[in-house]
């Protein structure tokens, strides 16, 4: 897989934070899939132990991105460590706890800058994978994704590929995050289902319902009677001219007030690096104007 295979990626807001054992491999490909996704991932951030094989793995990633094959992706190595010094392998509770650190820093630095996460759990000591996810369940937000990497027909042992060439398959297997800070709801729910997947399945009906809120609160809250007149026209795909004549208005008025939910619509998306205009307007909301027409 060659870089001009790949999506062309936008302006760079996410970051690929991964285990890594002795197989560097599990780095290269698992962020070659999110590029080739379209993820605009501008830094990967390699967690790792001060061990020969492991150290050996990290130089053979540097190598990769030293050259030209990453262009404009940082990568940052970070070091498990404890106040004795550089962890070379977990041997016991403060091992544990040095990586559980090291993991909660690597992934927090990210999310406060406002930066999509994507962590890796494929890497590694099997330890490694289940401390990513406690940091996950208590640092995620709703759009950062942790991921399995699987590969096809790949076995230990198996001759090293950094890259897949074309017709090898790779998946990145989105693994479920459940956040602490919304765990009260589930937990009793939880104690009364016999299978994981129902959990899984309950949980995320349980966002989309908060997400079906969170629109509601924008529509009823945030704009004005007006305003969501011509939101929900806009929404049916009507154009400023019709809109205006549907609403007994001048194009002009529908055009001010469109520009003043656009800005409103940016505040409550978080204030987004890309343009919030009408096409941002109409996905967000068409489902949510359509699901309340089918049941009036």
């Amino acid at each position: 897989m060659k870089m001009g295979a790949l999506q062309k990626r936008g302006r760079g807001s996410e970051s690929l934070i991964a285990t890594l054992g002795v197989e560097p491999q599990v780095v290269t490909i698992a962020l070659d899939c999110l590029l080739a996704k379209g993820r605009p991932v501008d830094e990967v951030i390699v967690v790792y132990t001060e061990n020969p094989g492991v150290r050996q793995a990290l130089d053979t990633i540097a190598g990769e991105f030293a050259g030209q094959f990453y262009p404009g992706i940082t990568l940052r190595p970070v070091p498990v460590t404890s106040p004795g010094g550089l962890t070379e392998d977990f041997y016991g509770p403060e091992d544990l706890r040095s990586l559980l650190r090291t993991l909660y820093s690597a992934v927090r630095r990210p999310r406060q800058e406002g930066r999509v996460v994507h962590l890796c759990l494929s890497g590694g000591r099997k330890v490694m994978g289940i401390m990513a996810m406690v940091v996950a369940q208590l640092l995620f937000g709703p759009e950062d994704c942790a991921w399995c990497l699987v590969t096809e027909g790949w076995q230990p042992g198996s001759e090293r590929r950094l890259h897949l060439p074309a017709g090898e398959k790779a998946w990145l297997v989105p693994v479920p995050v459940l956040r602490w800070r919304e765990a009260g709801t589930l937990i009793g729910t939880v104690a009364e289902l016999d299978d994981p997947a129902e959990v899984v399945a309950w949980y995320d009906r349980l966002n989309r319902m908060a997400e079906e809120r969170r629109k509601d609160e924008f529509i009823r809250h945030w704009l004005t009677p007006a305003e969501r007149e011509v939101v929900r026209l806009a929404c049916r795909g009507l154009d400023n001219a019709t809109i205006a004549i549907t609403l007994g208005k001048q194009e002009q008025t529908v055009a001010n007030q469109l520009r003043a939910v656009y800005e409103k619509l940016r505040e409550w998306l978080g204030y987004p690096e890309t343009s919030v205009d009408r096409s941002v307007l109409i996905a967000t909301f068409a489902p949510y104007f359509a699901d309340r027409e089918r049941k009036t």
